[in-house]
């Protein structure tokens, strides 16, 4: 008996949407299936409702995995110009905002819309509030029972994203399927994700709550600079979400608050110019006065410069430009923009993202343990994930 369909994606997501629209473009039958009202949610909400679609600077270096080779296959054969000429080729005006960032000048429903547009003109059939209850094996491919029916496929693309923002739907589905096959999966954590703290520090984060500066965020060996915000938890900010991928529960950051100036030689000049100035209106020419103020009360320095000697001083300057503090933890994945690990791939095929032990069956887009930095990059593996497997079931 002739299947239905010929290719069965489920999860209608970034990664999902691209990937039907380039099989059906290849003449493929292709069921999109998602078990949401409201699909690519995560576009919609993305870039503050503007959608960071993608990075012109997307390349293996801004992405995390095990195997830190896997994603250049795909980013060669689908690149951030692909991506942004059909963007073009749809009217949708973007502009460039920092960091190679591109967003859409007006709204991110104009992807999900373009994206929905392509589904259709590739004739692929949408199927929305739809729940897969089963997945298995037959002889000629896949069989996929639903809330609803159950259909037959060739090829089965699983692109049901992480664990991140599970309000809008993020579910452990696409992991409960690849062990079901045998497929090792990487264990998960929250990515791109404010930090918390506890006692003292959170106290200190809470009296300094909303206020933001510049900072330097190092972990290990690897250091961001960017914006710094302090919260009612802890702290967030790009320069934060982007050092938590990096960070392991028990480990240290160290925070430059002012990167842009040593602080031990501004207060050397400082005390030669002006001795007599207090060491808190001097701190708060380099930094807002909120947090200049809650570090002379942390540090416990006080008085003018003329009257605190070098080691002193020098102590405030590590505050400034060398503070280390050790995050309680993470938000986790209520907040969390991605989700780290997933399905390990040593099991998939780089150029296809088909699995090696079982014909027909693809992984694709945050299910797979590969991990972008922030700012475009995780939708850019998405699509162009999804645009290799397109090319292949």
């Amino acid at each position: 008996m002739k299947a239905p369909y010929d290719v069965i994606v489920i999860g209608a997501g970034a990664a999902g949407m691209m990937c039907a629209i380039e099989a059906g473009k290849r003449g493929r039958r292709v069921w999109l299936v998602d078990h949401a009202e409201k699909i690519a949610e995560k576009i919609r909400i993305s870039g503050g409702g503007r959608c960071n679609f993608t990075n012109i600077h997307a390349s293996p270096e801004t992405f995390l995995s095990a195997n830190p080779h896997f994603c250049k296959s795909a980013l060669k054969q689908y690149t951030p110009q692909d991506f942004m000429a059909l963007v073009k080729k749809h009217g949708i005006a973007f502009h460039e905002k920092k960091l190679g960032q591109m967003f859409c000048d007006e709204s991110a429903q104009q992807i999900i819309d373009m994206l929905l547009t392509e589904c259709r003109e590739a004739q692929v059939t949408l199927e929305t509030q739809t729940s897969v209850t089963a997945v298995e094996k037959t002889t000629s491919g896949y069989t996929i029972k639903t809330t609803k029916e159950e259909q037959n496929c060739a090829s089965l693309v699983i692109a049901t994203g992480g664990l991140s923002i599970p309000k809008i739907g993020a579910t452990k589905f696409g992991y409960d399927v690849a062990r079901k096959f045998g497929l090792n999966v990487i264990k998960t954590r929250p990515g791109l994700v404010p930090l918390t703290f506890q006692s003292a520090l959170l106290e200190r984060c809470k009296a300094l709550s909303g206020l933001s500066v510049d900072a330097t965020v190092t972990c290990g060996k690897k250091s961001f600079s960017e914006g710094l915000l302090f919260t009612h938890r802890g702290l967030s900010g790009p320069s934060i979400l982007q050092i938590s991928s990096y960070w392991n529960e028990g480990e240290e950051i160290v925070i430059n608050l002012s990167p842009g100036i040593d602080a031990l030689a501004f207060f050397k000049e400082r005390k030669q110019s002006q001795p007599k100035q207090d060491i808190q209106t001097a701190l708060s020419h380099i930094l807002p006065n909120r947090l200049a103020q809650s570090i002379c009360a942390d540090t416990e320095i006080t008085g003018r410069l003329a009257d605190l000697p070098e080691r002193i001083i020098s102590k405030l300057s590590d505050s400034v430009n060398r503070w280390s503090v050790k995050p309680g933890g993470s938000e986790g994945y209520r907040t969390a923009e991605v989700t780290l690990g997933g399905v390990d791939t040593a099991e998939l095929s780089s150029k296809t993202m088909e699995t090696n032990a079982h014909p027909g069956l693809y992984f694709i887009g945050e299910v797979v343990d590969v991990t972008g930095h922030l700012g475009g990059f995780n939708f850019q593996w998405a699509w162009s994930s999804g645009y290799v497997a397109g090319q292949y079931v």
